[in-house]
């Protein structure tokens, strides 16, 4: 990853009458015209397919490997240097870190006996996950706006935002699951768990519809506050490359690796803005109880930051390769299947941490004013 805007200059740091989350040249990299990141996945996919002449499953669960040790994984743990590292978050949550000893538990259950079921509540929770980090840079972006433009902070602006972003994943999603049924995540597919009320083509033209109505909103919200001049560029950027690369990326065949690109660029996005709010905190000297998280916080420090939660991720692929030598001869010399083994030990070891960041940041993602200095 690289780290040249995120280390921006000390002359660059935000002040009270920044209308963007930290400055324009690191916001356009980070949180926005990073939706570059989106198709990467998918065309490295296609290139061990198509030129390499990889097999598919074996280039698909490739890349999901790539991703996650790079930068789903290290986005991942950057979580915890918010919540579980953090002393005074413990300490004034205590319980809420306690809970989420439940969700390996669960995940690995599921992995286990119902390995179908777990990836369709995967899907749905990654989906809820990812739009709601959307709508965290949204409210941000509104907090900042409405500080430095003076600009008020509508109820029905809000909604239309949230709404834009909210409907835009489902349309072509929808589609996949009640007309063409195949919306599959790898071998797995989703229509063999779904109820049959939501195979239906209501679903889909309701999915439209709500969609529909949300972008026509939104255009014309955005057109009146050009015109008035109340418009928040920043942020109508950023709602406008979510809404589309969210209505295309269900379109795509591989739905695996192209919800990766999702994840990538999601990932891309929350690495910059957990590290900024560090920062933040640690110039307030909020985080002198948790010296460690300080020093990877402090400014010029990026890169050793990024490579702490890739640490991180290292460790965890250490319990992933325990689990998959555990499936794969068994207990008592009883052998499974490699290519089983392979995909349940990994998603054993990336979800039990993805389930509890997701859990994490539902709390985080609820504190947009962090963003403030």
């Amino acid at each position: 990853m690289s780290v040249t805007a995120m280390t921006a200059s000390r002359s660059a740091a935000p002040t009270t009458s920044n209308h963007w989350i930290y400055n324009p040249r690191w916001d356009l990299i980070f949180i926005s015209f990073s939706v570059v990141l989106v198709p990467v996945p998918y065309l490295i996919w296609i290139l061990m397919k198509d030129v390499l002449r990889v097999e598919s499953d074996f280039g698909r669960q490739a890349v999901n490997l790539l991703i996650a040790a790079l930068i789903g994984g290290p986005h991942m743990y950057a979580t915890f240097t918010r919540t579980a590292l953090d002393t005074d978050f413990r300490e004034h949550y205590a319980g809420f870190v306690r809970s989420s000893i439940i969700i390996p538990l669960i995940v690995i259950t599921l992995a286990l006996t119902n390995l179908t079921l777990l990836l369709t509540i995967f899907f749905f929770w990654a989906s809820i996950h990812v739009l709601h980090q959307i709508l965290f840079v949204v409210e941000a972006y509104k907090k900042k706006g409405g500080r430095a433009l003076k600009i008020p902070l509508s109820p029905l602006s809000r909604a239309i935002d949230y709404a834009v972003v909210l409907t835009s994943l489902y349309p072509i999603a929808a589609y996949r699951l009640a007309i063409t049924q195949d919306f599959a995540i790898g071998p797995n597919n989703l229509n063999d768990v779904i109820p049959a009320f939501f195979e239906q083509p209501w679903v889909v033209y309701a999915a439209g519809a709500a969609f529909g109505l949300s972008l026509i909103a939104f255009l014309a919200k955005s057109v009146i506050e050009l015109r008035q001049g109340t418009a928040h560029l920043p942020k109508i950027i950023f709602i406008s490359l979510t809404a589309a690369a969210s209505f295309i990326v269900p379109a795509l065949g591989n739905l695996d690796t192209a919800f990766q690109g999702m994840n990538v660029w999601h990932s891309f996005q929350y690495l910059a803005l957990t590290w900024y709010i560090n920062r933040l905190r640690a110039d307030r000297g909020d985080l002198r109880r948790t010296p460690l998280v300080q020093r990877i916080s402090a400014d010029g420090k990026a890169k050793i930051y990024y490579g702490f939660n890739l640490a991180l991720t290292f460790g965890a692929v250490i319990i992933i390769g325990i689990v998959f030598l555990i499936l794969h001869f068994g207990v008592g010399g009883k052998w499974s299947e490699a290519s089983y083994a392979i995909e349940t030990s990994y998603y054993i070891g990336v979800l039990s941490f993805l389930w509890i960041h997701y859990y994490h940041d539902h709390f985080l993602f609820t504190q947009a004013e962090s963003v403030l200095p």
